[in-house]
C-alpha cells in the first residue's frame, strides 16, 4: 500500500528551487573573461626606438630564441591565474559583446643611466610600466595598476652593451627572490577585478618639485622636461596601488596627449586609448631632501639621516572636499664606513621618499605605523583624515 507524503514532495520542490537559485547565482557572478592583448610600449611609434632601445633589443633575442613577451607572459599568467577574471587568449573571441575586456602589459619608461664615481661605475636600469585593462570596443582604460623594477650593479669599468642588455633582462624576469616586470604584471592582473557597475577613479594630477629637491635628483630622471614630474607621479601611484590594491589611472602628462594614450603592441598592433577623467585627484609636492650627521660610530664611520619632504593633497575636483592634505616628512639612517671615499646620496634619498609614500600608503590601507604618521603628518587631524582617505580608496577598488 503507497502513502502519500506530502512533506516528502515539499521538500523535493525547494530543494530543486534552492538548486536553481544557487545555479543562477553562479551564473550572475561567472567571471568576466579578458583577453590578453600581449605586450606594448605607450607612445608614438616614432619614438619606440629611441625610448625602449634596450627591451626592444631583448625582444629580438627572444623572437631569435623562438619566443617572445607575449608568450612568456601568457605562461606567467596561465601559472597564477586570476582569482576573479578568466583570461582569454585572444581578442577575436570576444567579438560581437557589448563590452569586450582586455589586458596589456604597456611598458612606458626604460631609463638606463651610468654614473662614476672613482673607480667604480654604477649601472641603473629602471623600467616602468602598467597593468592596463581596457575595453577595446570603446577604447576607454578600465582599471591600471602600476608595476616596475629598478637593478643597480657597480662595476669596475663602464659596462658594455652586452652587460646592459644582462642587466635589462633581469630587470624583465626578476633575481633572487624578487618578482620582475613580468611577474608582477601577472600578479596585479591575478589581484585584478572589474566591478560590474562604473567605477570611481583616482589619478596623479599635479606633481611639482621645488628647486631645492629637483637639485638632489640625478641626472637621468631630469633628462627631458617633465621627466622628473613623472618620476614622482609614480612613485606616489605604485605606493598607493601596491599597498591599498586600488587601481591608479596613468599620470597624463607623462603618458598621454589629450587625455588619450597610445598604445603599440608588439604584433604593431596601435590602440589610442582614452583615459577616463578621474573622480579623485592627488596632488604631490616634493619640498626638498636634506642629510644630517647623526653620530660617529665604532671604527671611523658615520651615521647620517637622509630626510625626504613632501606635501600630499588629495580631493574630489568638483566640489574641492579635500580627504587628506598635510606636509609629511620621513627619515632614513644611513651608516657610511670611514673609507668609502666616494658616497653616492641619491640612493639613500631615494629610499627616503619612497619610504614617505609607502608608509603612508600602508597608514590609508589600515596596516601602518600610527606613531610614524602623526609624527610625520604636519596636520593635527591626521587621524580623521587617513579615516577619511581610507573610505574614499574603498570607492575605488
Amino acid at each position: 500500500m503507497s502513502v502519500f507524503s506530502p512533506g516528502a514532495s515539499v521538500r523535493r520542490f525547494f530543494l530543486w528551487l534552492a538548486w536553481l537559485v544557487c545555479s543562477q547565482s553562479a551564473f550572475a557572478q561567472q567571471a568576466p573573461e579578458v583577453a590578453f592583448a600581449g605586450f606594448a610600449y605607450s607612445g608614438s611609434a616614432s619614438t619606440m626606438a629611441a625610448r625602449f632601445p634596450h627591451s626592444q633589443r631583448y625582444e629580438e633575442e627572444l623572437q631569435t630564441a623562438g619566443t617572445s613577451m607575449g608568450q612568456n607572459l601568457r605562461r606567467l599568467l596561465d601559472a597564477t591565474p586570476p582569482s576573479h577574471l578568466k583570461i582569454v587568449s585572444q581578442i577575436e573571441a570576444l567579438k560581437g559583446r557589448d563590452q569586450a575586456l582586455a589586458v596589456a602589459l604597456v611598458i612606458g619608461s626604460e631609463t638606463v643611466s651610468v654614473e662614476q664615481f672613482g673607480n667604480a661605475h654604477k649601472l641603473m636600469v629602471l623600467i616602468r610600466g602598467q597593468a592596463m585593462f581596457f575595453d577595446f570596443k570603446s577604447m576607454n582604460v578600465l582599471r591600471a595598476y602600476p608595476v616596475s623594477f629598478a637593478y643597480i650593479d657597480l662595476l669596475d669599468h663602464p659596462p658594455t652593451a652586452d652587460e646592459v642588455l644582462a642587466r635589462v633582462k633581469l630587470v624583465y624576469q626578476g633575481t633572487g627572490d624578487k618578482a620582475g616586470v613580468l611577474a608582477r604584471f601577472a600578479q596585479n592582473v591575478a589581484k585584478a577585478q572589474i566591478p560590474p557597475g562604473v567605477p570611481r577613479f583616482l589619478q596623479v594630477t599635479s606633481v611639482q618639485l621645488k628647486p631645492e629637491a629637483l637639485e638632489v635628483l640625478p641626472a637621468y630622471i631630469k633628462s627631458e622636461p617633465g621627466a622628473a614630474e613623472t618620476w614622482a607621479a609614480d612613485l606616489v601611484s605604485e605606493a598607493i596601488s601596491t599597498r591599498v590594491g586600488v587601481p591608479i589611472v596613468p599620470y597624463a602628462k607623462g603618458y598621454a596627449i589629450g587625455n588619450v594614450m597610445s598604445m603599440r603592441i608588439s604584433d604593431g598592433t596601435v590602440f589610442e586609448l582614452k583615459l577616463p577623467q578621474p573622480d579623485y585627484e592627488i596632488k604631490v609636492e616634493l619640498s626638498g631632501f636634506r642629510k644630517v650627521k647623526f653620530s660617529e660610530v665604532q671604527g671611523g664611520a658615520s651615521s647620517f639621516v637622509y630626510g625626504a619632504y613632501a606635501q600630499m593633497h588629495i580631493e574630489e575636483p568638483l566640489s574641492r572636499k579635500a580627504y587628506l592634505s598635510t606636509a609629511l616628512k620621513n627619515g632614513e639612517t644611513r651608516v657610511i664606513p670611514a673609507s668609502q671615499r666616494h658616497v653616492d646620496d641619491f640612493p639613500h634619498f631615494y629610499d627616503a621618499v619612497n619610504g614617505l609614500f609607502v608608509k603612508l600608503a600602508q597608514a590609508m590601507d589600515g596596516k601602518g605605523d600610527e606613531k610614524w604618521l602623526r609624527s610625520a603628518a604636519s596636520a593635527k587631524d591626521i587621524d580623521l583624515q587617513i579615516q577619511s582617505t581610507r573610505e574614499l580608496m574603498k570607492q575605488c577598488k
